[in-house]
């Protein structure tokens, strides 16, 4: 009888080559993972404010005096050209630190700032440790109320005013624009119907959002204009859209990068500021409402604006440019030292001012800063002010100053706000709350703690139960950790918070019941008589369909929980979903290929066929 012999020459490569790759992924993995065992530290910058005329700090040694005599103990003080860079024991009382310092040095800037203490070499490839969320890291919770229907009375009062002017401008007589209660209307007398159409349309190309609908009484024809469901429906997604997108500039502006900014039901928006332990700033530029515009004099009809310097003034209702068409926007100084801000343009903003300015050298233009507040009863109300007029000198073009501001600080904020955006829609902020950085530390003991207490459980019921196959599962465990943590580190947008701790903690629980289906399958093997090298093969080969199945459920779950939830419970998802990932390639792949590899050296130890 003749014996075939198998070449296992191709399936060795096979095995090799993934080997190979999975090593090469864990290593990646690995690398990504190391800066969290170098955490950011929490600096103070101090330097003089902007047109300071005297040093007011005058030394490094002079400010960690102060500092160390305040209680606040300085572990490093560093002085570059720039600033003073303060290092404190206790990084947590940061904010502290930066009140007293700004209580004594009113003229300075005090910043706290997150450096880096990882290596440079991790450093200069772009690692960095994972984002942490607000309940680990501290920091500040806004919770904003977006007035829709503020917005859209603002709409209609608008384009009333624009329909009025629309009429005067393509001079329809015969025609009347009257408010109502939802809307307004266009009243055409016999002399004045023919002339209705175009101006329905010249306002309708300006409010895409815009219903119309005509009737006739009489001789008197009626064109009403209200918002629909649908047009309605359509403008508070716009609002809602630009909103996010303007806080998120504004938040950008003031230096934060690790800010949480989400839509939270139909019109609330949710603002997360990690590492924020000064909230005044942020508060003051975030629910600022403010937005300004260039107008034309009116001499006849026109809309009337009050003047900051008092009085009133007739303007044209429709501006030449507003805000948004804004580039960039920075403070300086006048020839008498008096602060303003100076403009730059985009295309279309820079053609408008050109074509206007080049009609008009010697006539007047107004800058109108509007802002939304609550007066005594708490209703939301816009109060839009004339800040300056002045005469076009000559053709301008896309760069130009707003001068006369009332205060280098004034002047600050305003450029901030230009830069970042104007509010479409007045927004309040209705909810706020202030986690301190050392609570946060204290939710990361905490959730470690459980981290490691529930690991090390199981690492020790695994040895103890399955042996040397449990040994390899904790050699897997360990790696899925790593890996978890290397691939939160890795993907951009990702924050770890309290509950993804407890996502964690879940992962590690998920991915041992992975390799105890697989460990039962491989008993059953056994059972049955295969070799150990077979048994792991086929208990591999018959667990994998139920792992992918349970797997694919809880993700499916998981994305579900990160579409519709937000803050904590979309931290939670986020763990969950990655952690779901890594269970899978290191309990069945890597886990597969370790306990392989054990089992042919362990034949070959024996001097026996593993295959057999």
């Amino acid at each position: 009888m003749l014996s075939v012999k198998k070449d296992h020459k191709p399936f060795m490569a096979k095995f090799k080559l993934s080997y190979i790759a999975m090593l090469i992924v864990l290593v990646l993995l690995a690398i990504s993972a190391l800066p969290n065992l170098y955490p950011n530290k929490s600096w103070l910058h101090v330097r003089n404010a902007p047109h300071s005329e005297t040093q007011v700090v005058s030394s490094t040694n002079a400010l960690v005096t102060f500092l160390n005599n305040q209680g606040l103990k300085v572990k490093q003080g560093l002085n570059n050209q720039t600033s003073i860079n303060i290092l404190l024991n206790e990084p947590t009382k940061s904010a502290q630190a930066q009140a007293a310092i700004k209580a004594q040095y009113p003229h300075t800037q005090v910043k706290i700032v997150e450096h880096a203490t990882s290596p440079l070499w991790l450093q200069e490839f772009g690692l960095s440790p994972i984002k942490l969320g607000l309940d680990l890291n501290g920091g500040v919770l806004f919770v904003l109320d977006v007035d829709l229907d503020k917005a859209i009375d603002e709409q209609l009062v608008s384009a009333y005013q624009q329909a009025k002017s629309i009429i005067i401008k393509q001079k329809a007589h015969g025609l009347k624009v009257l408010q109502t209660g939802h809307g307004f209307e266009i009243n055409a007398h016999p002399n004045g119907a023919k002339k209705l159409t175009p101006v329905i349309n010249e306002l309708q190309s300006r409010f895409a959002n815009l219903a119309v609908s005509t009737t006739s009484n009489g001789d008197i024809k009626n064109a009403k204009f209200t918002y629909s469901e649908q047009g309605r429906s359509n403008f508070d997604k716009e609002v809602m859209s630009q909103t996010l997108t303007t806080l998120r500039s504004r938040i950008e502006e003031l230096g934060i990068t690790e800010a949480v900014t989400q839509r939270q039901g139909k019109n609330r928006i949710r603002i997360e500021l990690p590492g924020v332990q000064d909230p005044t700033e942020a508060k003051r530029i975030i629910g600022a409402t403010a937005s300004l515009g260039f107008y034309q004099l009116k001499e006849i009809g026109g809309q009337t604006f009050d003047m900051q310097s008092g009085g009133t003034i007739k303007l044209d209702p429709v501006p030449i440019f507003t805000g948004e068409h804004i580039n960039n926007a920075t403070i300086g100084r006048d020839d008498w030292g008096k602060p303003l801000v100076q403009l730059s343009l985009d295309g279309q903003g820079g053609d408008a001012m050109s074509s206007f300015s080049k009609a008009n050298i010697g006539k007047p233009m107004a800058t109108v800063y509007s802002e939304y507040s609550q007066n005594a009863k708490g209703e939301t109300v816009k109060k839009s002010e004339v800040i300056n007029v002045a005469n076009i000198a000559q053709h301008l073009s896309s760069r130009f100053s707003i001068t006369n501001m009332k205060s280098q600080q004034a002047a600050a904020d305003l450029a901030l706000l230009l830069r970042a955006g104007s509010l479409t829609a007045p927004v309040t902020i209705v909810h706020e709350q202030t986690i301190g950085p050392s609570l946060g530390q204290e939710n990361i003991t905490n959730g470690l703690a459980a981290l490691m207490l529930g690991m090390g459980i199981t690492l020790a019921f695994m040895a103890m139960w399955y042996r040397r196959l449990g040994l390899i599962a904790n050699v897997a465990l360990l790696l899925n950790l790593t890996s978890l943590v290397g691939l939160m580190s890795l993907l951009p947008g990702v924050v770890l918070t309290l509950p993804g701790i407890a996502g964690l903690v879940l992962t590690i629980g998920m991915a041992v019941d992975t390799n105890v289906i697989i460990f039962e399958r491989i008993k059953e093997e056994r059972r049955k008589g295969r070799s150990a090298y077979q048994a792991i093969q086929e208990g591999y080969k018959q667990a994998a369909n139920t792992i992918f199945d349970a797997n694919i459920t809880t993700m499916i779950t998981a994305l579900i929980l990160y579409g519709i939830g937000y803050g904590p419970v979309k931290g939670f998802a986020i763990t969950l979903a990655l952690g779901l990932i890594t269970s899978v390639f290191t309990g069945v792949y890597v886990s597969k290929v370790l306990s392989q590899t054990v089992y042919l050296k362990m034949a070959k130890k024996a001097g026996v066929n593993a295959h057999a």
